[in-house]
């Protein structure tokens, strides 16, 4: 699939640049997901009023969502987004980063043992402990995003019946969780989707 030009420009600069991995665990890597997002949203907040076009059908809040379901791909290892090194390098970084929190989570803690057995699978592990961190997280990356985002811009979803509903807060924010479920939509379709 081609990436759009938002993908081309997606903010993950810190993400390539990690190097301290005797310093890295959950916390200081989910520090460093939410200042990309930070950074991420900022950047659409400030550019989507010059690109917009009201026949687009694109608000504020579908490009944020799209750039938070491209940074869910990256965590999760699912990127399709092929470019020079940079993406090696940031792979490569989050294989080394993951592989520090598996063996800081399944060597303590109350749940060592539980966790030992879900990630036992050499294969599977590291995937599924990206799909977990995803998981728990991203809320917390959601709202990183989206702290830029205007107060006026409301998340819209479509109901069952065609009715259309619009989110709560502004910030293309709901109240309590992620209005979005980009993320768990395969990476080629959603770009088919925002190239159409």
């Amino acid at each position: 699939a081609c990436a759009p030009f938002r993908r081309l420009h997606l903010c993950d600069y810190n993400l390539e640049n990690i190097n301290r991995y005797d310093k890295i665990n959950n916390h200081t890597l989910l520090a460093d997901v939410c200042l990309a997002a930070k950074h991420e949203g900022q950047s659409i907040a400030s550019q989507h009023g010059k690109y917009h076009t009201h026949s687009s059908g694109s608000t504020i809040c579908t490009a944020l969502a799209r750039s938070f379901a491209d940074i869910g791909d990256i965590v999760r290892g699912r990127d399709l987004y092929r470019r020079d090194n940079k993406k090696e390098k940031l792979e490569n970084n989050l294989k080394d980063i993951f592989g520090k929190i598996h063996d800081d989570v399944t060597k303590g803690g109350n749940n060592a043992e539980e966790l030992k057995a879900r990630y036992k699978d050499d294969d599977k592990k590291i995937f599924i402990e990206r799909e977990d961190w995803w998981e728990a997280n991203r809320e917390t990356i959601w709202r990183a995003l989206t702290c830029h985002a205007p107060h006026s811009a409301h998340y819209t979803k479509s109901g069952a019946d065609g009715s259309i509903k619009k989110s709560a807060m502004g910030q293309c924010r709901d109240v309590s969780d992620v209005p979005t479920n980009f993320d768990y939509v395969p990476q080629y379709l959603r770009w088919f989707e925002e190239w159409a």
